[in-house]
C-alpha cells in the first residue's frame, strides 16, 4: 500500500517548522475567499495572522494524542483509540479534563501514515517536553493541541488555592511531562515570547502573561503588597508568583480571546 501526495506544499502553502516527526504547515496565501473580503485577507496575512496546521508523521513505534476534533485528514494504516486504559484510567482523565478545561477523552491515533489537523489562526509551538526536566511543563488552559503518545498528561495545583479564586485565576491546569513532542496553540507567535530562567529566584506577573512554566516551580497567586493598604495603594492587587528553579515563557502583552481564535476542536 502507498499514497502519492501532490501539490500539499506549494509557493502558498509552506514548512515553516520541523521537531521530531512533527511539522508545522502554514498558508503564506489563502486564495479560497470570497472577493467581499480579499482585502481584509490580504492585510492579515501581510500582518503574519495566517492559518497554520499541525502535520505529524507516524511510523508504527509512535503514537499521536490530540485534542478531541482536532484531526481534518490523515492516509495510511493508521486507527483511531480512545486512549483509555481501564476505569481507573477513564475516570482520571474525567477528573482532569473538568479540571483543566481540555476535553476528557482524547484520542490517539496509532500506525503508518500522516495525520493533517485542523487550520487554526493560532500559532503553534513546537515544545521538546524532555528539556523541560523530570517534572516537565505547565500549560496555560486551553493551549494543547497535541503530542506524542509517550507524553505523561497530569494535573498541576495552585499552591494557595484561595488566593487563586480570588484573583480570579483557574485552581489547575495541564502538565506534561517524559519524552516527546508536545504542540501548543499560543496567541503569540514563539518569536515574541520571553524566556524567563530562575535559579532558586522570584518572578511575579500582573495578569495571565505566562504561557507554560516549569512544573517544578511553586506556583501561587498572592498580593502584591504584604499589607491590604499596600496593594490598594500600588493599584496592582494581586499577582502571579513563580517560585524555585525553572523556565516561564511569557507572552509581552495581553493575550487576544477573539472570534478568529475559536477553532473549530475548542
Amino acid at each position: 500500500m502507498s499514497v502519492k501526495l501532490s501539490n500539499f506544499t506549494n509557493d502558498d502553502r509552506k514548512i515553516i517548522e520541523r521537531l521530531g516527526n512533527f511539522s508545522v504547515l502554514e498558508h503564506i496565501r489563502d486564495m479560497s475567499i470570497a472577493p467581499d473580503n480579499a482585502v481584509t485577507q490580504y492585510y492579515m496575512s501581510e500582518m503574519g495572522v495566517r492559518r497554520r496546521q499541525l502535520v505529524v508523521d507516524l511510523d508504527g513505534s509512535n503514537s499521536l494524542v490530540t485534542q478531541a476534533g482536532a484531526m481534518q485528514w490523515l492516509f495510511g494504516d493508521i486507527n483511531a483509540t480512545t486512549g483509555i486504559k481501564g476505569v481507573g484510567d477513564l475516570f482520571g482523565k474525567m477528573v482532569r479534563g473538568a479540571v483543566t478545561k481540555e476535553s476528557a477523552v482524547k484520542p490517539e491515533y496509532v500506525g503508518r501514515g500522516r495525520i493533517v489537523l485542523e487550520p487554526t489562526y493560532k500559532y503553534i509551538l513546537l515544545q521538546d517536553v524532555s528539556e523541560w526536566g523530570r517534572a516537565g511543563m505547565t500549560i496555560e488552559d486551553g493551549m494543547f493541541l497535541a503530542c506524542d503518545g509517550t507524553v505523561e498528561h497530569s494535573i498541576a495545583a495552585r499552591t494557595n488555592l484561595s488566593s487563586a479564586v480570588a484573583g480570579g485565576e483557574g485552581l489547575f491546569n495541564l502538565s506534561l511531562k517524559g519524552l516527546g513532542i508536545a504542540a501548543l496553540e499560543s496567541n503569540v507567535p514563539a518569536s515574541e515570547l520571553i524566556t524567563v530562567d530562575l535559579e532558586n529566584d522570584v518572578l511575579k506577573l500582573d495578569g495571565s502573561f505566562a504561557v507554560c512554566w516549569s512544573t517544578s516551580l511553586q506556583f501561587t497567586v498572592e498580593r502584591s503588597s504584604k499589607s491590604l493598604i499596600g496593594s490598594a495603594v500600588n493599584g496592582e492587587g494581586l499577582v502571579n508568583v513563580f517560585r524555585g528553579t525553572g523556565r516561564v515563557l511569557i507572552s509581552p502583552t495581553a493575550p487576544y480571546t477573539g472570534s478568529l481564535y475559536q477553532t473549530t476542536h475548542n
